[in-house]
């Protein structure tokens, strides 16, 4: 089968096969590493396909540690993650894509159950770094900064550190013992957890503490509020509040009926944790549609399992003693949603506004030079530094989608560049691999297999907090690993050893792969057209 590479340096037809070859070659085969898209996909920049090889070879400790070079915190992302990764994977033009997220989440558990912990630092910079805000991109970037050698300290302004991930997602998705152990291991590498403080003076801060660079990542923990004409407004409470008091283990009181008025992943998790405590009847109220909602698909579709009613295209008026005015939307010729004039009554006793958050950087206001963007730091995308000199930010605060998974790629990101700043070095940005996608491999080789589902806690079952989804076995977890299809990279199949006919294939031994005897190549391409994932290319003769 022959197969036509993308954006190559060869012309488009010195990959195909036309007869016999002449006298004189003019193409050749090399092989070539290409960027897998499960890679390229990953906000954290992890290097998946290496460490789904690594379990594939039997090697489960050697995977936790390739994966936590990006991001400590498998068991947290495994559980969170709303995997993109997978979104991107090729396997899913051949079946369905690798349950990446599972086996992310099985080595994270591994490491907690046998105790790994990281390598600490042999040497140490005297650099000191401030990072404000113990949410998913402070943590990554204060890990990401002792790693480099720098002493850390994180100031918080709650009692425990996680952030949003402590006091935003609920415990049945996230348990909060698999939240220590991941936040816990950070410890032993140096870093100084401050809690329970609020940073009002940065500039002062910094000079104290003679810190020489500061990473901002306050979470977005303002939440945007209307005003709903009630006769008791107490009966009116915003979502993130109401999260955190119960993520605090407080249970408060919120009657038989609830409306939730939003339709982001903040909405769905507020309604799921209202029946939790006791509601009888929990409501989501959006003013759109259901294909225009922020929320991602499957936590509406979890919500709705467990018996969330959904009212689309409507959005509420007033509150009285026992229910809600709401207003019935339709969408205009542009998709946008317009009132039509019309009213319906919904039984409620409290309304939880779920509209959104804002990150709260008014501290950083009287910074001179600061720049801002309504409630975010303007930063430079490369770098993530704002205009003032030494000071970064990420997360939350600045402009970005708001995911743990990319709250931890911008902690990365920022500490690499704030370690470049702190040894005043030249940025070394290496070109990009290109992108392989399905059409360039040959899914001929690979049978298919569908992927291994986690088991979910039943529906009458999830009465209290305890976790829905549990975590594949040692052989789920070996199984999908073997499904990746290892886009891009050559995994030593011996299909171009056994191909070529002129036996101009040298084998270097097991993890060396191989090297062309070009003495004895015709550059007949039939190496190429076998090869299963694109790990060979046909060049131009003389281009080598």
């Amino acid at each position: 089968m022959s197969t036509q590479p993308q954006d190559m340096t060869a012309p488009p037809d010195l990959g195909t096969t036309s007869g016999r070859v002449g006298p004189v070659r003019t193409r050749m085969p090399i092989y070539l590493d290409l960027l897998p898209p499960c890679n390229a996909g990953c906000p954290a920049g992890e290097n998946i396909q290496e460490w789904l090889r690594l379990i594939k070879a039997g090697q489960v400790e050697a995977a936790w540690r390739q994966l936590t070079r990006d991001n400590p915190f498998p068991a947290i992302h495994g559980r969170v993650c709303y995997h993109p990764c997978e979104t991107a994977c090729n396997r899913q033009d051949l079946d369905e894509a690798v349950s990446i997220h599972s086996v992310e989440r099985y080595l994270g558990d591994q490491a907690i159950e046998h105790g790994w912990q990281f390598d600490t630092p042999r040497v140490h910079t005297g650099f000191r770094v401030l990072v404000i805000g113990s949410g998913p991109s402070g943590l990554s970037a204060a890990y990401h900064l002792a790693i480099l050698g720098h002493r850390v300290e994180i100031r918080d302004s709650s009692e425990l550190p996680g952030g949003m991930m402590r006091y935003g997602i609920p415990e049945y998705r996230l348990p909060r013992d698999v939240l220590d152990a991941e936040i816990d291991r950070l410890r032993q590498l140096g870093i100084v957890f401050t809690q329970n403080h609020t940073v009002t003076d940065l500039a002062t801060e910094q000079a104290e503490g003679r810190f020489d660079a500061v990473f901002v990542a306050v979470g977005a923990h303002l939440s945007k509020r209307i005003d709903i004409p009630s006769a008791d407004a107490s009966r009116i409470v915003d979502a993130v509040s109401f999260l955190r008091d119960v993520a605090s283990g407080e249970r408060p009181l919120i009657g038989r009926r609830v409306a939730v008025y939003g339709g982001g992943n903040t909405a769905m998790d507020a309604a799921r944790v209202a029946r939790r405590l006791g509601a009888e009847e929990s409501v989501v109220v959006y003013r759109r549609t259901r294909e225009q909602m922020p929320a991602h698909e499957i936590e509406a579709e979890e919500a709705e399992r467990e018996g969330i009613t959904m009212n689309w295209l409507r959005t509420i008026q007033s509150m009285d003693e026992d229910a809600l005015t709401v207003e019935i939307m339709e969408l205009d010729e542009n998709g946008r949603a317009v009132g039509t004039g019309k009213f319906e009554q919904l039984e409620a006793d409290t309304v939880i506004l779920a509209l959104g958050q804002r990150a709260d950087t008014q501290f950083l206001h009287g910074i001179p030079g600061m720049q801002f963007d309504d409630d975010v730091v303007k930063v430079d995308s490369q770098s993530l530094m704002t205009d003032v000199p030494g000071i970064f930010a990420g997360g939350d605060a600045v402009p970005s989608d708001r995911t743990v998974t990319i709250g931890v790629g911008h902690g990365k990101k920022a500490a690499r560049q704030i370690d470049v700043w702190l040894n005043r070095a030249n940025p070394e940005r290496g070109p990009k691999h290109p992108v392989v996608t399905f059409d360039m491999m040959n899914p001929w080789y690979f049978g298919g297999h569908g992927r291994r589902e986690h088991v979910e806690l039943a529906l009458e079952q999830r009465s209290d907090f305890g976790e829905v989804v549990a975590g594949l076995t040692p052989e789920e977890a070996l199984f999908e690993a073997k499904r990746c299809l290892s886009c891009g990279n050559c995994f030593e199949c011996d299909g171009c050893l056994g191909a070529c006919p002129e036996d101009a294939i040298i084998k270097l031994g097991k993890g060396h792969r191989y090297r062309f005897d070009y003495e004895k190549c015709t550059g007949c391409a039939t190496c190429y057209d076998q090869c299963p994932v694109h790990a060979i290319e046909m060049i131009p003769e003389g281009l080598r």
